[in-house]
C-alpha cells in the first residue's frame, strides 16, 4: 500500500471517527439528565460515583465532564462551560468533527495527510496545561 493509499484510508478513519463522536453525544442527548450537582451523571451508565473526592478530598481530572457534555446536548451551553470547561470543550470539539470532516471531503482535502503533519509533541504540553487549568476550575468550583 502507498503512502498516499494509507492517507487516504486514514482521511476515512478520521471521518468515521467523527461520525463516532456526533453519534455519541446524540445518544447522551437520549440517555442521559444531567446532575444539577456538576457530576455524577456518569453514574446513569452504571458507573461508579468517582472515589476520589472521598480518598483525596479534592474531584478528579474529569470530574463533571459526562454532566457538562450532558448540559451541551441538552443545549445549555453555558451551564456545560461553568460544569466542566473541559467537557464544554470536548462535546464543542465532537460536534464540529463531522461537520468539518465533511467539508474537508468535498473540498478534497485529505485528513490523513494532515494528521500524520501535525506536530502533536508540541500540542502534548498546551493540551496538558489546559487539561490542568480546567480541574483546578472544577477544584475551586467545588470548594
Amino acid at each position: 500500500m502507498s503512502s498516499s493509499e494509507r492517507f487516504r484510508a486514514l482521511h476515512w478513519v478520521v471521518v468515521l471517527a467523527s461520525a463516532a463522536c456526533l453519534a455519541a453525544l446524540v445518544a447522551m442527548r437520549l440517555v442521559l439528565t444531567p446532575d444539577p450537582d456538576g457530576y455524577g451523571t456518569h453514574e446513569q451508565l452504571g458507573l461508579l460515583p468517582c472515589s476520589a473526592p472521598r480518598w483525596f478530598g479534592i474531584p478528579c481530572p474529569g470530574c463533571g465532564v459526562t454532566t457538562s457534555v450532558t448540559w451541551f446536548v441538552q443545549g445549555a451551553p453555558l451551564r456545560s462551560l461553568s460544569v466542566q470547561p473541559l467537557g464544554f470543550s470536548l462535546a464543542l470539539a465532537g460536534s464540529l468533527a463531522l461537520p468539518l470532516a465533511l467539508f474537508a471531503t468535498v473540498r478534497g482535502v485529505d485528513l490523513g495527510e494532515r494528521l500524520v503533519q501535525v506536530p502533536w509533541r508540541r500540542l502534548a504540553l498546551p493540551a496538558l496545561a489546559f487539561i490542568a487549568l480546567c480541574w483546578l476550575y472544577k477544584i475551586l468550583a467545588l470548594a
